[in-house]
């Protein structure tokens, strides 16, 4: 796979945890009942995001990015949530990864890891370097990427709807 090709949203990405597959406008309904959890987002610098007005343009965007996933159990079927690929940068050799979250029946096991680790080993036949992008008060996101191995290097502001939201950046290199 080289840089001119590499596919945003591959069919399907699975192990035997979890499987990933490309997000569809038909996944509102069954996505928004996992983001409807206010417990999801207390952390997290867009807290009201359980709040169907507020999830509605987080999906669509998650959608018309052509790489966002819908995870899934493997074993049920079941939603657990959404991952996606952003910003790739084939000159750099970059890309991000996150706009994660899983409902809290999944918290603590083996399934965030496994999304992103799905993820990593993908990204990382074309690129040589992964960037993760993580709320400064979000601490839950901040340890499961240091576990992956990744290493902060920047702090940075996103501004959303007029307000300066802090970040830290992670990197994990190849």
């Amino acid at each position: 796979m080289t840089s001119a090709n590499f596919n945003l949203q591959p069919e399907i990405l699975e192990n035997e945890i979890i499987k990933l597959i490309p997000l569809h406008e038909d996944h509102f309904e069954a996505l928004y009942e996992v983001a409807s959890d206010p417990l999801i987002w207390e952390q997290h610098p867009i807290k009201d995001r359980y709040q169907k007005d507020v999830f509605k343009p987080f999906f669509e965007t998650a959608v018309s990015s052509k790489g966002a996933f819908l995870v899934l159990d493997q074993k049920t079927n079941e939603v657990i949530g959404t991952t996606r690929f952003y910003d790739y940068n084939p000159e750099k050799s970059t890309i991000g990864i996150g706009y994660t979250f899983i409902g809290r029946k999944f918290w603590g096991g083996p399934y965030n890891r496994s999304a992103k680790q799905l993820l990593i080993d993908y990204a990382f036949q074309t690129v040589n370097s992964i960037l993760f992008h993580v709320g400064a008060e979000n601490l839950r996101s901040q340890k499961a990427v240091l576990k992956l191995g990744a290493e902060k290097i920047n702090e940075m502001i996103f501004p959303h709807n007029g307000v300066d939201l802090p970040h830290y950046e992670y990197e994990l290199k190849k």
